[in-house]
């Protein structure tokens, strides 16, 4: 296991829609995960978060910006892409959705094998992957279906279908979003053995801030294409700085400490991003005055790419104003 960088340095991904507006999905974004860290990636419904993983895992090409693995750019063609996607492996959010219903678990969990020529001693290494992700005996799955199994134990065969390659870094897009509170628990704790026991990374989408809390070493919060605060969790979701971090934290039943925020609108349509700081049409900070000082670098200003650091850091004029 080597000690693998995956690096999000610049990403942009503009998609041109009918009638020739640009609808900007990523704007500069900046990431680091590390094998042995679980990273969350945590925004709003259209934040960019999914686009982001996608673009990570060489499903979606860049239109600016680089996917560097191991200090070098992900390059897009198949003889790139695909011992690449051997070592980093997406998670799908619908467990349901993404496993055929006509392939038992043996042939799901096999597939990768199979299409990386990996089928030496093929039904151990299924065994393996099975047991791997809290699936035992194995052997007693081989032959079930999808729709006999329950929802935790077809998150796990996803899971199992990415471990059966052996990768380094696992991308796993709202994995828990569609299972009761009790499964939940289980395979995030699933995550956090897997971080432990095989030194995996992990990159984590979610909405869910209390997600992030639980299991995340590193949060990064995305709002309209950008990152807009990153750094250690326990700093950035236990002291945030940014008023949409702050926003959000405030209806996370574990931060009842807060009080309340309610964001006005939605987030703003992505062909038509705002002058300045791109939150500051909904900032409550901006509605309620606290921004007075800042408010015309808030409507008018571009604020930088937060670079790709360890540290905690935040796009805020508010923020930097105070610094």
């Amino acid at each position: 296991m080597t000690d693998l960088v995956l690096e999000a340095r610049g990403l942009s991904v503009a998609f041109q829609l009918r009638g020739g507006d640009v609808a900007v999905a990523l704007d500069g974004a900046d990431l680091t995960v590390r094998s042995g860290e679980i990273v969350a990636l945590v925004g709003e419904s259209g934040s960019g978060k999914t686009t982001l993983a996608r673009t990570l895992v060489g499903l979606q090409p860049p239109t600016g910006g680089q996917v560097v693995v191991d200090g070098k750019p992900l390059g897009y063609r198949t003889k790139d892409l695909k011992p690449f996607r051997r070592r980093v492996q997406m998670i799908l959010q619908d467990p349901a959705g993404a496993l055929n219903p006509r392939h038992t678990v043996y042939d799901s969990v096999a597939e990768g094998l199979r299409l990386h020529g990996m089928t030496d001693n093929e039904e151990q290494q299924v065994a393996d992957a099975l047991a791997a992700a809290g699936l035992r005996p194995p052997e007693k799955l081989f032959l079930r279906y999808p729709h006999e199994l329950s929802g935790g134990q077809r998150q796990r065969v996803l899971i199992a279908g990415a471990l059966a390659l052996k990768p380094e870094l696992l991308i796993a897009d709202e994995p828990v979003s569609s299972l009761d509170a009790s499964i939940r628990g289980e395979i995030l704790a699933l995550l956090l053995k897997l971080r432990a026991d095989l030194g995996l990374g992990v990159l984590v989408v979610t909405h869910d801030l209390g997600l992030a809390w639980n299991i995340a070493d590193r949060t990064a919060v995305m709002y309209l294409g950008r990152i807009v605060e990153a750094g250690p969790t326990e700093e950035v979701l236990a002291a945030p700085q940014h008023p949409y971090t702050q926003a959000l934290l405030s209806v996370v039943p574990e931060m009842e400490r807060l009080e309340p925020v309610v964001l006005e609108g939605e987030v703003p349509d992505p062909t038509k991003i705002p002058r300045g700081c791109r939150f500051h049409p909904r900032c409550p900070a901006l509605a309620s005055g606290l921004a007075v000082l800042v408010e015309d670098a808030c409507r008018g200003v571009p604020l930088p790419v937060l670079p790709a650091s360890e540290g905690h850091r935040t796009a805020c004029h508010l923020v930097a104003s105070h610094e």
